[in-house]
């Protein structure tokens, strides 16, 4: 039996890549897409076995997801797609721009719009398909300040999630958004610095908010994308899993 296909976006690195490893484990072929080159996450994964492919793309512009779908359909078409891109600039509402607020939700927001437009008609195809999109707890906390377009843009993911499974359950395609915590990535390093390193207080603050008392790796949150890829999770479908140690309580 062929393996499934598993589509990850923002693959490049962080989460993106650490989702394309666990999946790989999982058995699923694995097709990163990123803006940067994806070539340490390819390799890594075809280190465990499994086919992979990496596509330079743009998922702000539908052109560039419209050549990644045809990409996928030549490797066997998508069964999963792990909507993962996203860019999250800390700006003070009275500082944004409508230049910075709409680029924010062409990568966020519109970004998702193009690859599930591109995506799911090959899940229709076969008759079976998962999509778990990448929010934030910093939606439902609300407590995080100078994130504005980056809160807005996530909400309308959460809105997406719960639309796209209402529509497409009949086909065998279920839709689920996970939504994590502040993760510990090279991206967030460079924003706000290192945990325990001087000005990084960011990280002691959410700490304190938080039931389980340490900072998150991308390794904590694959689990749950893990989960909501497979058969097992074959009854769940528009929901938002927060996976945040515990700082968000719904």
């Amino acid at each position: 039996m062929k393996r499934r296909i598993a589509v990850v976006t923002g693959a490049a690195d962080g989460l993106g890549q650490a989702t394309a490893i666990r999946l790989a484990k999982d058995g699923y072929d694995i097709v990163a897409a990123d803006i940067a080159p994806t070539d340490e996450t390819v390799e890594a994964v075809s280190g465990l076995g499994v086919r992979s492919l990496g596509v330079r793309c743009d998922v702000s512009v539908e052109e560039s997801v419209t050549a990644l779908a045809d990409a996928v359909a030549d490797f066997g078409g998508a069964d999963v797609l792990v909507n993962n891109a996203g860019i999250y600039p800390f700006i003070l509402f009275k500082d944004l721009t409508t230049e910075q607020w709409r680029r924010i939700f062409s990568i966020n927001l519109d970004g998702m719009f193009y690859t599930c437009k591109a995506l799911l008609p090959q899940m229709q195809k076969k008759g079976w398909g998962r999509v778990v999109n990448i929010a934030s707890n910093s939606f439902i906390n609300g407590a995080d300040p100078m994130l504005a377009g980056y809160v807005s843009s996530k909400g309308g993911i959460i809105g997406l999630t719960r639309a796209l499974g209402s529509e497409y359950g009949e086909f065998g395609i279920t839709v689920n958004a996970v939504a994590p915590g502040l993760l510990v990535t090279k991206t967030t390093a460079a924003l706000i610095g290192e945990p325990g390193t001087p000005g990084a207080s960011k990280w002691d603050n959410m700490i304190a908010l938080q039931s389980i008392k340490r900072s998150g790796v991308p390794e904590d949150v694959v689990g749950a994308i893990s989960f909501l890829t497979s058969d097992d999770a074959s009854y769940i479908t528009a929901q938002t899993l927060v996976v945040d140690g515990g700082l968000a309580r719904v």
